[in-house]
Formats: C-alpha cells, sequence, structure tokens
C-alpha cells in the first residue's frame, strides 16, 4: 500500500477521536490577495498531533508498561489526551522551556509528567532510558511512520473540505506534519516549509545534504525546537524539492499578533510562522497564484484564561 492509501486508512482509524477543523478563505493581513487557513490549533489538546498519537496508539499493541513520550509540548498533551481517552498510562517528559501553560495542559490529561532541564533533546534522552527501562512504547513525536501518516490527514482532510490553493505553507519544526502532507499530496500541490530563523532543522540538513544538529531557541522553539530534522521528513522533501524559508522571531510575533486581531484566531508562535511568510514578504506568489497557510497550533504561553 501506499503511504497515501495508508493515510485513508488512517483517517477511517481516528475519524472517532479527533476534530474536523475548520478550513476557511480569508482575506487582510496587509495582504493583496486572500487566502486559504486550515485551523488545526482547534484539535484536541490545541494541535495537528492529536492525529498522529491517536493513530499510532490504535495501530500497536500498548503493552503494559504503557506508553512514553519526549515533547516539547505539544505532542506531550496529544500523547497524554489520546492515552487517557484510550484508557493506557503515559510518562511525559517536557523540557522547562515548554513553559506553564503547555506543562500544566499535559498535567490535566492525567499523565505521568517530569519536567527535565533544556530543550527537547534532553526530553528525548530521558523518554529513551525510560523505554529501555521499562519496555513501555515510545511515540515518537515526528520521526515514525505511524506519526506521519496520522499527521497526513490533516491535509486529505483539507483537500475534502474543497482546498483549491497551488501553494501550500507549512511550519516545520521536526518535520512529522509537513511530512504527512508530503506523502499524500506527492508533489500535486507546491510545498513550502517555514522555519524560524533560529529553530531550523529542515533548511541545516537541507543545505548540508543529511539531518544535522542545530542550536535551538526562539520564540517558537518549545514547539518547533527539533534539534535535528526526522529522516522521513528529510527524504521526503529532497525527493519532492521543496522550498525552505526562515522567518525572524518579530516576523512571526506580528503574524500571531495579526491572526488575533484580523480572526480573532489566538495561536501559539508556531502556530502563526507560515503565515509570518507571507506578511513578512519571505515568500512572495507569483501573479494569480493561490495560497494557503496551515495554522498548526494554538497552545499560547502563558494561557490568558488559566493561573500561570
Amino acid at each position: 500500500m501506499t503511504r497515501r492509501g495508508d493515510i485513508l486508512q488512517a483517517a477511517a482509524r481516528i475519524k472517532p477521536h479527533v476534530r474536523r477543523t475548520p478550513a476557511v478563505e480569508v482575506s487582510g493581513f496587509g495582504l493583496a490577495y486572500p487566502i486559504e487557513m486550515k485551523l488545526e490549533q482547534m484539535q484536541h489538546s490545541g494541535s495537528f498531533k492529536a492525529r498522529g498519537a491517536f493513530n499510532t496508539l490504535l495501530s500497536a499493541q500498548v503493552p503494559e508498561a504503557g506508553l512514553v513520550a519526549a515533547s516539547g509540548g505539544n505532542h506531550g498533551a496529544a500523547v497524554a489526551y489520546a492515552a487517557a481517552r484510550l484508557g493506557h498510562g503515559a510518562r511525559i517528559y517536557v523540557p522547562d522551556i515548554a513553559g506553564p501553560a503547555k506543562i500544566g495542559l499535559i498535567r490535566a490529561q492525567g499523565a505521568d509528567l517530569v519536567v527535565v532541564t533544556g530543550a527537547y533533546g534532553e526530553a528525548a534522552d530521558c523518554a529513551a532510558l525510560y523505554q529501555a527501562e521499562t519496555g513501555a512504547m515510545q511515540v515518537h513525536p515526528y520521526d515514525a511512520e505511524a506519526t506521519v501518516i496520522g499527521q497526513g490527514t490533516v491535509m486529505a482532510e483539507w483537500e475534502e473540505q474543497g482546498l483549491v490553493a497551488d501553494t501550500v505553507l507549512i511550519a516545520v519544526g521536526g518535520g512529522g506534519l509537513i511530512a504527512g502532507a508530503l506523502a499524500w499530496l506527492e508533489g500535486a500541490r507546491r510545498v513550502v516549509a517555514v522555519e524560524p530563523e533560529t529553530s531550523c532543522a529542515l533548511h541545516a540538513a537541507l543545505n548540508a545534504g543529511a539531518p544535522v544538529d542545530v542550536d535551538v531557541s526562539g520564540v517558537a522553539a518549545n514547539a518547533l525546537g527539533a534539534r535535528r530534522i526526522g529522516q522521513i521528513c528529510f527524504d521526503l522533501a529532497r525527493a519532492q524539492g521543496i522550498e525552505s524559508l526562515l522567518v525572524s522571531d518579530a516576523a512571526i510575533t506580528a503574524a500571531q499578533g495579526a491572526l488575533w486581531r484580523e480572526t480573532r484566531q489566538l495561536v501559539e508562535p508556531a502556530g502563526a510562522t507560515a503565515l509570518a511568510a507571507l506578511m513578512s514578504g519571505v515568500y512572495r506568489p507569483a501573479p494569480g497564484e493561490r495560497v494557503a497557510v496551515l495554522v498548526c497550533g494554538g497552545n499560547i504561553a502563558p494561557d490568558p484564561f488559566g493561573e500561570d
């Protein structure tokens, strides 16, 4: 079966457990043309990550030792959410840079939460050690087939909702979301990767010709802060020759504010990163080119209605 066929099976598998998020056309943002948006920050647990988590758990035999995951925040919240709904125990390792809002979200799902000093890489090391010691099943946030196939259901759903864009802009951290989109589209639409200047694992890998470690910092680091791009994403991105762009923290913050002011969508920096490429002029569509933006996460910090 092709990955596209796998994605169709995954969509049917996870349908009872995930939301069909809105797809809209909007104008504004200082742009002279309308854009399509997929509002995936409205997904359960606040990001697209719930799709990959449910697909992984529903297509595998979970051991008695339960689940373990490392996360900058959103993946951990998704695994904790899916585990609770499906009756599995889960231990989630997150770095302290995840921030109190995402840490609180994971804790609220009832997972066994461990906060470690550092960034995602340190959390991943702890999760790997726990897996080796206990036999727990690790749910990888981006570089696993079941995760990527689950994330691919976003693009399958969007096309079913009537997506007409020639080009889709997608923010990249570890690469699970864009890999899923590439697996589904198979070159049928242009895909543009957008990363923060200070968290750019895919951009660095494409320049180096192979995945390499990068330093991670900036406003979107707790969602897009993978130290190294996933091999699945890298292989698909290189095979399809996608364009990789970088945006500044200032551009991301400006897009985040514009999404609230113009559409009343409250998103985290990662969720605004793809739009930042258009608003800042880093990506300039050709005349008549139809453009879409995937809004991927809404777990803003601090939580404007929480105690943090």
